[in-house]
């Protein structure tokens, strides 16, 4: 769906937070840097990346994600999100999207990545993606360049309703992104903690 050619201004982006997968994480550091990040930033979202991880694992981490007032997603599995009573799925491609949607509606979140063109996107915005993201890391580390998700962002922000999230590595491609018009910025949870998150907190709050 298009947006208004009159949209209110934009407010403040929110940050999205993706733990590394959890199968191969020091799962207690995971869980005491989540509590930290609801100290010093507004989170809107923990991504957790399972791996083979089970349910009993992932259970504390769920509960923290909540008590700091964030949705929880689970990576690209539904039952598992569903079993967990989190608030929905990160699928990983439009193929993947159109599957898990009628187990996660009426009331689940359904957000999707790996979209390697602007077709991709579009066909997630019509699917009904609540939200599409662009420039995370693969399973192995790589991510596309960060012009391409850049430009990909503005492109979205100005054209289409669902919201965009979009994937940072530094406290300069938070500026970058805030400024082209994400709605939720993606990061790393273990690589910014402490006063690096509050340095990126700050430069949302500059951009906005």
């Amino acid at each position: 769906m298009a947006r208004p050619d009159t949209a209110p201004a934009r407010p403040q982006p929110r940050l999205y937070l993706l733990t590394p997968p959890l199968d191969g994480t020091d799962r207690d550091a995971v869980l005491a840097a989540i509590r930290a990040a609801g100290k010093v930033a507004d989170i809107a979202a923990v991504l957790l990346r399972p791996g083979t991880a089970d349910a009993a694992a992932l259970a504390p981490l769920v509960a923290s994600a909540h008590a700091i007032g964030a949705a929880c997603l689970i990576e690209g599995d539904v039952a598992l999100a569903d079993r967990l009573g989190t608030d929905g799925a990160h699928l990983d491609s439009t193929n993947a999207l159109k599957a898990a949607l009628p187990m996660v509606r009426p009331h689940g979140i359904a957000g999707v990545g790996g979209l390697r063109t602007k077709h991709d996107a579009m066909t997630a915005g019509e699917l009904g993606a609540d939200y599409v993201m662009f420039g995370e890391p693969d399973a192995a580390g790589r991510r596309p360049a960060f012009d391409t998700t850049l430009e990909r962002t503005d492109w979205w922000a100005q054209l289409f309703e669902p919201p965009c999230v979009a994937f940072a590595a530094s406290l300069d491609e938070v500026e970058a992104l805030a400024e082209a018009g994400a709605d939720f910025i993606a990061i790393d949870l273990l690589a910014f903690t402490g006063e690096a998150l509050t340095a990126v907190s700050a430069r949302l709050a500059w951009a906005s």
